[in-house]
């Protein structure tokens, strides 16, 4: 993985996803936490999987919140997009 950029770039994303997802574990409630997954992290922005649309209206009331926990542990600010992915 090292020797290819494009992959390399690849693996950065999906560790620094994973990380964000963790920096959002404490502001979840205890009933979403272990149903958001990390998705894809662009330069447009970050995305959520859910599996319900009840889920992922929850987790929409509680981007304010996210997003602040996001910023307090110095993550650069990216838009939050949710996505409904059953499993």
């Amino acid at each position: 993985l090292e020797r290819s950029d494009a992959l390399t770039a690849l693996l950065r994303r999906l560790h620094e996803s994973r990380a964000r997802l963790l920096a959002i574990h404490e502001p979840l409630p205890e009933a979403l936490r272990g149903l958001v997954r990390a998705g894809p992290l662009d330069d447009a922005g970050w995305t959520l999987l859910v599996p319900s649309g009840a889920a992922a209206a929850k987790l929409r009331q509680l981007l304010p919140e996210l997003e602040a926990a996001l910023q307090r542990q110095g993550w650069p600010a990216l838009p939050i997009r949710i996505r409904v992915q059953a499993r």
